[in-house]
């Protein structure tokens, strides 16, 4: 039996935690699968999963923000991961990204996760607008990104792949109460 898990977020089939050293095996899992990283950076090396990790944990313990681990609340089984990092401090714009195991591919799964990420940038974080971008042949990413709203803004250089990704903000909803948009249209600028 899995232990419990607590949630500090949860959708109707997700719950969200946060990494710890412990979850050393959901990492290695995730992104040294070729499959989950091919857009991103290719598989990493079990060193580099660990960094990664430690990286994912700090950043939480700094910033309140990781990529957090996501599982399967019905069954407790690890799906993948989504949350936030700093993309454009200053000026209050997070990154929005979502991995996910191969197994959680084409279920929605990346869409309802991300909808939570959102909902808790804008209403708990405090994000001014969030920022996501994704590989060129990724058209499932894209997809995702247009359903939940995000506009494309320009092309970016992503170090990782070399190569120029597609990029996109989404302001917060006109409900959420935000003194942020000089600074959001700031970031625009400085992207193009």
């Amino acid at each position: 039996m899995r232990p419990t898990r607590h949630y500090f977020l949860s959708t109707g089939r997700l719950g969200f935690g946060h990494w710890s050293l412990d979850d050393l095996p959901l990492a290695l899992a995730l992104w040294s699968d070729p499959r989950v990283t091919r857009f991103i950076s290719g598989p990493l090396p079990p060193q580099k999963v660990e960094e990664r990790l430690r990286s994912e944990i700090a950043m939480q313990n700094s910033l309140g923000v990781q990529y957090w681990p996501i599982f399967l609340r019905a069954s407790g089984e690890h799906v993948g991961c989504a949350g936030l990092r700093p993309y454009h401090q200053t000026s209050g714009v997070y990154e929005l990204g979502f991995h996910l195991l191969p197994a959680s591919w084409n279920k929605g799964l990346a869409t309802e996760a991300a909808r939570a990420v959102i909902a808790y940038a804008f209403t708990t974080v405090g994000a001014c607008s969030l920022f996501a971008g994704h590989h060129p042949d990724n058209a499932p990413s894209r997809r995702v990104l247009e359903k939940l709203g995000f506009r494309y803004t320009h092309d970016e250089l992503y170090a990782p792949t070399g190569q120029m990704h597609p990029s996109y903000l989404l302001s917060p909803p006109s409900r959420v109460v935000s003194e942020c948009s000089e600074p959001k249209q700031d970031a625009e600028k400085e992207k193009s």
